[in-house]
């Protein structure tokens, strides 16, 4: 009764199984494993909950022929009863990791931070050492919301799908850490959703004067949305890739409207307001950009003095 789509994570690999190992000491020229083992349990899982995703991890060892994943693929493209909706990752034997599949999810934490050719996808852990949970884990160990919400808007920014994965205890609990990451990304994206949900690259990423600043688009509306990582020390925000029109609306979500203006370079200034210490508004803040002119298009030179402007706060 809900819109979520439901997926499942396989794992190619039982390390230990024996009749993997028996298949690993064969140099993968047998398939015992694969026939009795990994690909039966994928029919299987696909015939009785008929997922929407997969998530295959079988990158490191043995090669997809060993897998025999291309017959997999074959069969749940053209057969299976999800022929229709299911999408797969590209994890699906090695040397396939960033090179085939439905997404790709290349590496562990892959953030190119630039706009990429295929579908892709940030798997990411909150425990920045470990999928699962440890006992021994300390509070550095942890990734700050500050942290998560950086790779999460850089990620949607450049057209990438977040994964992100908290490790559950032996008994199925979520300690209160993860508990804390989880409601604390939930409350931002309660205000700065349509940021994210249903958005799309722009024609810039990366403000071009700003680095803290990463674009979204609605799909739908064509607003654009600037999606700041840090508050501006002087309550003034620059942006360099945006040309306005004189009925541009720029709007804090979860706030209101603000005043803008173009300063002498052409650039947009706009003031960002004095919120009170027990504001919600407290990490990534979103401005909505309605009825721009278009984008400012600025040589590699002219985007290269304004970055280090702004770094800097020289005058160049």
């Amino acid at each position: 009764n809900t819109d979520i789509h439901f997926g499942l994570y396989f794992s190619q690999f039982e390390w230990f199984n024996p009749l993997y190992l028996q298949d690993k000491a064969n140099q993968f020229k047998t398939q015992t494993y694969v026939k009795d083992v990994s690909l039966p349990q994928m029919y299987e899982i696909v015939n009785m909950y008929k997922p929407d995703v997969i998530w295959s991890d079988g990158d490191w060892e043995a090669t997809d022929t060993y897998w025999n994943s291309t017959e997999f693929l074959a069969w749940l493209y053209n057969d299976s009863p999800v022929k229709d909706t299911v999408v797969v990752n590209d994890r699906w034997g090695k040397g396939c990791s960033c090179l085939h599949g439905g997404y790709y999810s290349c590496s562990d934490r892959y953030n190119p931070h630039k706009l990429q050719n295929h579908k892709w996808e940030s798997a990411m852990t909150v425990d920045r050492k470990s999928w699962g949970f440890r006992r021994e884990a300390v509070l550095t160990d942890y990734l700050s919301i500050e942290e998560i919400l950086e790779n999460l808007v850089t990620v949607v920014s450049c057209g990438g799908n977040m994964l992100m994965n908290v490790g559950p205890t032996h008994d199925g609990r979520i300690v209160p850490v993860f508990e804390e990451r989880l409601l604390q990304l939930g409350s931002w994206l309660k205000i700065n959703g349509e940021a994210i949900y249903h958005s799309k690259p722009w024609t810039h990423q990366n403000d071009s004067v700003d680095d803290n600043v990463w674009y979204t688009k609605n799909a739908t509306t064509n607003a654009i949305y600037a999606i700041s990582l840090k508050w501006p020390d002087s309550y003034i925000l620059t942006l360099g890739s945006v040309k306005t029109s004189t009925s541009t609306v720029a709007t804090l979500l979860g706030y209101g409207k603000l005043q803008w203006k173009n300063n002498s370079n052409g650039q947009v200034e706009i003031t960002m307001p004095h919120l009170p210490l027990d504001t919600p508004l407290q990490w990534a803040w979103t401005i909505k950009l309605e009825n721009i002119s278009s984008t400012r298009l600025l040589k590699h030179k002219e985007m290269n003095v304004q970055r280090l402007a702004s770094k800097h706060g020289s005058q160049l």
